[in-house]
């Protein structure tokens, strides 16, 4: 698995991350341990996890895992605050407050000192900016992150908080794929001029772009789970049904599967730095890291620019 800077950072990551939102519901600590020897064997070392994932079980889970399984100094960990659920509500907080709090959490719960990366899950229209984004320069110069980013910031938000923000930010951890460009309007450009790494969250199109949705919903997917249906369900028909079937069929001419074609598109992106993949079995992980993502020729590259295209 190939290795890139985080934006203009000198910190290195694998061009795919693996995500563990669904660590401590979907995915138990032996699929998920499964899952992370499978991912660091490939040459990964990017993990991604947040505060609010799971009520702290996916940290818990990872945590459980470090020195024993993998060593802390092999991965470079990722981690968010600034989201969580309250009586099954979901609560945004980006307080100085909130954010530390979370942030001790996290490192208990991780065993660990520091964090590589730690973001601000994000935007808080009701703290100021200032506030949100001194609690990430608290934590960089007490050494209790290495570096600090935002996650799922506008175009406008990213160039105001790297403008104001006393530590450099690295990251913006923001949706993207062939069916999400909208991130190409304005993120991608102002990440790409300040320097900033774009980290895409669901670059499958939730799952959609392996095809495994095609004419039915697998009963053991989440797009048959109660608690993610309704997440995925916007990319089963229309523009992304659409996308899809142009994928497949590209695919199918390169003799490629759809995943290493999705994420091969993805990754030779302007600003992208990695692709976080959130496999919730050791069967989809593998799948992942076990493809072949060497650059889409020009014309199938066009194809499918062409149909997953913005609308003006």
């Amino acid at each position: 698995m190939q290795q890139r800077y985080l934006g203009s950072s000198g910190l290195q990551v694998s061009e795919l991350g693996m995500g563990t939102m669904s660590w401590g519901h979907e995915t138990d600590e032996e699929a998920a341990t499964e899952s992370l020897r499978s991912f660091v064997d490939a040459g990964g070392n990017l993990v991604d996890t947040a505060a609010g994932y799971s009520d702290g079980s996916s940290e818990a889970i990872l945590g459980a895992m470090l020195g024993d399984l993998v060593a802390r100094q092999d991965l470079v960990i990722v981690s968010k605050a600034g989201i969580s659920r309250r009586n099954g509500k979901r609560t945004v907080d980006t307080s100085r407050r909130a954010m530390l709090d979370a942030l001790d959490g996290t490192l208990a719960r991780l065993g660990t000192d520091h964090l590589d990366l730690w973001l601000a899950h994000t935007w808080d229209e009701h703290v100021p900016l200032e506030e949100t984004l001194g609690a990430l320069e608290l934590a960089v110069t007490t050494g209790r992150t290495r570096y600090a980013g935002v996650s799922n910031y506008s175009g406008w938000q990213l160039a105001r908080a790297a403008s104001i923000s006393a530590v450099p930010l690295v990251a913006n951890q923001v949706e993207y794929s062939l069916i999400q460009r909208s991130a190409e309007r304005e993120i991608v450009p102002a990440a790409k001029a300040l320097g900033i790494g774009i980290l895409a969250w669901s670059p499958l199109g939730r799952g959609v772009l392996t095809g495994k949705y095609r004419g039915n919903i697998p009963a053991d997917s989440r797009g048959a789970s109660d608690r993610l249906a309704a997440y995925v369900e916007p990319y089963l028909s229309g523009r992304p049904e659409r996308i899809t079937e142009a994928l497949i069929t590209a695919a199918r001419g390169l003799d490629r599967q759809p995943l290493e074609l999705a994420l091969g598109w993805l990754l030779q992106q302007p600003a992208l730095s990695a692709a976080i993949v959130g496999a919730r079995t050791p069967a989809q992980l593998k799948e992942a890291v076990s493809g072949n993502f060497s650059a889409v020729p020009a014309q199938i590259a066009e194809v499918l620019d062409e149909v997953s295209a913005l609308a003006d």
